[in-house]
Formats: structure tokens, C-alpha cells, sequence
């Protein structure tokens, strides 16, 4: 996925230590100088949660009978971070002018994976532990045996959503409530409805709302998705549409969705430090249960599919640099690894052999729609509205599809027309360069 400061990963040719250098003290600089936008949530017990406590054999669900003050309440995440297009180097253009020296640097070895900052932006100056060392969040792509190519950003984003999302729900969970998110190709709102919770217990409880967030965080990644093919753009110059369907966009915002999931059940997103610190720690940890490879392996295996999931001549930020794509959207995904046939004929084999000396299953993913007995996509639902800025680039897709409005219910259904129109563009776009190749050889004859 690319966004607005896609300049912030790409390093000059035989300066990039100066380069490195320059920015981490301007960001330094920068953060010193800002006031922090903090945010902590208070439990208050219930009276069931003291009577519990005080009993001689206390009831473990009953101390969860707690109450969150709702203000300050935590303001949903403006913008995604800035990374990652497919691929490795890539080139770059401005318009119509190439970059010359420039590749777009975006890989990194997992002990490269700096301490996550709550909604971070372009710059974050965190600590991964409370007594450790700062440092930035330095996002990028990386393979892993079990999780193929992953986007740290993708993964970091969604996590961050679902964490809002949860301290907007379970203070009204039950009730009928709006939630506005930023606008991309038009308003969109989390629609919530009133549903019977008075079966369940106050753990039941917490873990309903959790449940109810991190799906809905996820499908937030997946109407990102969308609306990037669709035209949306968070840097007015820089089309996004190479980074539409990305193989490795989807499964990485689940990967954040599961994580998140795991905080909130345990507690560990109280508070944003305490947040920004278990975050750093549970993605490094589940980083190397997927079994990461170093940079110099991820490098290799972006060159192996080079002109097969990518293409290395076409510069960023044109379309079909992206070769490969995902279009099954869903609350089940799995990853893409590169076949052992594909990396074995390439020239970079002896840099990745090692890798296929045993055999590695993928490891899928998913997230539930059921919990405790409710059916969270009847209860919750994501609803976009396309503005007419953006019509006509759904001309392709039946009217009653999207035309008063769409929800997640539908996201699958409009990437597949998605593919279809894909399909017949890159057939054109293939074309179209083999008949500017004939044409040049034939000059040169």
C-alpha cells in the first residue's frame, strides 16, 4: 500500500546513511518540540465487581463487572501510515518525469522493527519497553515461511483501529449508535444496532465489544482497498492504484486484528503507552513465530517474482507495476508464498535454497462473525457512501451495487467486478508495451 509521504522510505543511491542520518535528528527535533496527544482510559467497579471482590471466594467473571469513563474519548485514526508499494527498489516518477538515482527502499529484517506509536503518521519517537531505548517505528515489507510477504504498516493500522473502535463500542455496547470514520471515496459510518446482552456476563461483555472492534478494523483495511482502486488518494499527486489489492495488504490487517484482539481480551491497551509497549512486543513476538527471513532473503524473493507478482521496469507509481493481486475479501485469508518451482529457476536461488531445505505450510487466518451467540455482522455494519467525485470509476459495477450506498456485505461482490475490469486493462496495458517494443526494434534495424 502507498500513500501521501511516500518519499519518507526512499533513499538516494550511495547517501543513504547521510540521508538516514539527517532524518532521524530532524524527527527528533520535531518531536521534542510537540505536546503529546495522550489518551487513557479509567475502569471504575461496578458494585457487583466490589461486592465480588470482597466476597471470601471471589468470582472471576463478576470482578469484570467494570464501567469506562468515556471521556477523553480516543478519536479514531485520520490517515494510514506511509508504506509500502509491492516489490523492491522500485523506481520512481513524479508525473511524467522519472526520479533519476532514486529507488523506493522498503524492506527490512524483523530486529529492524522499531517500538509502535499509536497512530503514528510519518513520524513516531516511541519506547519498546519502559525501560527501553526510543526509537522509530521503521515499517517495511518482510517475508516470513508461514506469513509470506508482510506490510508492518497494514498491520500496525488496523491494530490501531480496532483498539478506537473498541473504546467507542463497549461503553454503549447493546445500544444503537453512529460511528464516523475519515472520509475516502465519500462518507462512511459504523452503524450499530440494539441488541439483547443481558445473558451475558461482564467478561462476555468486554469480550463481545472486542470482537465486535477488531472485525470492524479489519473490514476498515478492506474498504481502504477499495476505495485506493477506485481513485482515492491520501497525497493529491501519487495514484494509489498500484497499491489497490496488494498480495499482502489484507492478510497483514488481519494479522493487526488478531494482535489487537489479544490485547484488548488481556487488558494491555488501557492506556496509549501501555498500549505503544505490549503492541511492540506482541508484533515482534508474532513476527517470529511466522518465521521472518533476513532483508537480503526478502530482497531475493521480491527479484524471483519479479515480472511474475511484479515489474521491476515499471516505475511508481504506475498501475501495473503490481502484477499480482488479491481480490477475495473476507473474514478468512491466506497468505501467498513463493513456490519452491519459481524461486529454484531463478538466478537468486543459492541466496534462498536454504529457505525450502523443509517443507512450510501457510498459516490462514480468520476472524469470526460469531460471539457469544450474536451474529456480529447483523449487528454492525460499515456503510460507505460514493461521492460524485468518484462515480465514475464504478461504471463497471451494476448501479444497485453501490449507487445508494454499500457495506461490507457487499465489498466482495464489487472487488470481483474490480478483477474483471483489472483483467481487460492489464491485457491492454501488455499490448500496448509489446507493440512499443516492436516499433522500437524496428527503429533500430
Amino acid at each position: 500500500m502507498m500513500s501521501r509521504s511516500f518519499l519518507k522510505k526512499i533513499s538516494l543511491v550511495d547517501k543513504q546513511d547521510w540521508v538516514r542520518g539527517s532524518m532521524a535528528a530532524v524527527t527528533i527535533f520535531l518531536l521534542s518540540a510537540c505536546s503529546s496527544n495522550d489518551w487513557q482510559v479509567r475502569a471504575l467497579p461496578s458494585d457487583i465487581a466490589i461486592g465480588a471482590a470482597l466476597d471470601s471466594e471471589p468470582d472471576i467473571n463478576l470482578l469484570h463487572a467494570i464501567e469506562l469513563q468515556e471521556l477523553p474519548l480516543i478519536h479514531i485514526p485520520k490517515a494510514v501510515r506511509p508504506c509500502c508499494a509491492f516489490g523492491n527498489a522500485q523506481k520512481v516518477t513524479i508525473g511524467p518525469v522519472p526520479v533519476p538515482f532514486f529507488r523506493y527502499a522498503n524492506t527490512l529484517a524483523v530486529d529492524s522493527v522499531g517500538p509502535h506509536a499509536y497512530e503514528a503518521g510519518t513520524f513516531s519517537y516511541q519506547k519498546d519497553a519502559p525501560n527501553g531505548s526510543r526509537g522509530t517505528e521503521n515499517n517495511g515489507q518482510m517475508y516470513t515461511l508461514q506469513g509470506g510477504f508482510i506490510d508492518l504498516a497494514h498491520v500496525r493500522d488496523t491494530a490501531d483501529n480496532a483498539i478506537a473502535l473498541f473504546y467507542h463500542i463497549y461503553p454503549k455496547l447493546g445500544q444503537v449508535q453512529t460511528i464516523k470514520l475519515p472520509e475516502e471515496i465519500g462518507p462512511r459510518t459504523i452503524e450499530l444496532s440494539e441488541f439483547d446482552l443481558s445473558s451475558l456476563s461482564a467478561r462476555q461483555r468486554w469480550e463481545t465489544a472486542a470482537a465486535i472492534s477488531v472485525r470492524l478494523a479489519y473490514f476498515m483495511a478492506e474498504a481502504h482497498e477499495i476505495a485506493q482502486w477506485h481513485g482515492y488518494r491520501s497525497w493529491a499527486p501519487w495514484s494509489e492504484t498500484v497499491s489497490a489489492y496488494s498480495p499482502e495488504d489484507l492478510y497483514s490487517n488481519m494479522l493487526g486484528a488478531k494482535i489487537a484482539l489479544a490485547l484488548i481480551n488481556n487488558n494491555l491497551a488501557m492506556n496509549k503507552e501501555l498500549y505503544n509497549q505490549h503492541m511492540t512486543q506482541w508484533l515482534s513476538a508474532t513476527l517470529n513465530w511466522l518465521e521472518p527471513v533476513s532483508i537480503k532473503q526478502t530482497n531475493a524473493l521480491f527479484d524471483v517474482i519479479d515480472g511474475h507478482w511484479w515489474d521491476s521496469e515499471q516505475p511508481l507509481p504506475s498501475k501495473f507495476m503490481l502484477l499480482k493481486r488479491h481480490y477475495l475479501l473476507g473474514d478468512k485469508q491466506s497468505p501467498y508464498l513463493v513456490p519452491k518451482a519459481l524461486a529454484r529457476s531463478h538466478a537468486k536461488w543459492p541466496e534462498v535454497q536454504e529457505l525450502y531445505e523443509s517443507q512450510h505450510q501457510a498459516h490462514d487466518l480468520s476472524l469470526s462473525n460469531s460471539v457469544h451467540g450474536i451474529d456480529i455482522d447483523a449487528i454492525a455494519k460499515q456503510k460507505l457512501i460514493v461521492s460524485e467525485k468518484f462515480t465514475d470509476s464504478f461504471k463497471h459495477i451494476p448501479a444497485e451495487l453501490w449507487q445508494d450506498g454499500f457495506t461490507q456485505a457487499d465489498f466482495y461482490k464489487i472487488s470481483q467486478y474490480n478483477l474483471m475490469q483489472d483483467e481487460l486493462e492489464l491485457r491492454q496495458h501488455q499490448q500496448l508495451d509489446d507493440d512499443t517494443d516492436t516499433v522500437t526494434a524496428l527503429e533500430s534495424q
